[in-house]
């Protein structure tokens, strides 16, 4: 299988001299989970794969992928094909074959302590009982990975938590979702092109002159 995988990709020309940024966007496989909350991350590596034309279309180490260039620097835009609960599986094979460090590794992901429409980024820290964030941090031994959190809000019922993620987004919310979806791609590619703190201080800095309005992280 090993063979299979260098056949696809060889890491040792296809980017040769740059360090490959691995953009991983969590979210459940099939059908059935698309428009999910839980979804965010695979709808946000759909938006950065349709902006910057790099199609998320090779299979391998468990996950459907794409590479290409945002910029100068080069790029893995993954959807792990496991489900939530085990997607580490899926970015540790990435993260060892490709010889990726922890600072070039971005998770995109739900959060449901933001508020709808807020975008934050984070360079480390803890999980908050995120069963991907958890997982992955199980599979590389360290949470020092960078997050672009999509803030989904809390349900009234705080027993529902679990069918909230799982549900699709409200009809009102679907028309809010691309402006949301652009708004962490532009932001993934911030840091990937100008670094985390960069991103940080435009991103985090401008939601905080706001006062906490929902709006702030959107254009």
């Amino acid at each position: 299988m090993q063979a299979a995988l260098t056949g696809q990709c060889n890491p040792s020309t296809t980017f040769r001299g740059d360090r490959l940024k691995l953009v991983i966007g969590l979210g459940n496989p099939g059908n059935r989970y698309q428009a999910t909350r839980h979804n965010c991350g695979f709808l946000a590596i759909d938006e950065i794969s349709l902006s910057h034309n790099i199609p998320v279309d090779l299979k391998g180490f468990d996950a459907s992928y794409g590479k290409g260039r945002i910029g100068d620097k080069p790029v893995l835009l993954v959807k792990p094909a496991t489900f939530m609960n085990i997607s580490g599986t899926s970015v540790k094979k990435f993260a060892d074959y490709f010889r990726i460090d922890l600072p070039d590794i971005i998770v995109i992901h739900d959060d449901i302590d933001l508020p709808f429409r807020t975008i934050r980024l984070k360079a480390g820290g803890g999980h908050a009982g995120h069963k991907g964030l958890v997982s992955i941090a199980e599979s590389l031994g360290n949470t020092e990975f960078l997050r672009v959190r999509i803030g989904i809000g809390r349900p009234l019922d705080k027993l529902a938590v679990e069918r909230y993620v799982l549900d699709q987004f409200s009809e009102d919310e679907m028309k809010l979702l691309p402006q949301i979806l652009k708004t962490a791609s532009d932001a993934m590619t911030m840091i990937a092109t100008s670094g985390i703190q960069a991103a940080m201080n435009h991103y985090n800095e401008r939601a905080g002159q706001s006062g906490g309005n929902d709006n702030a992280s959107l254009d």
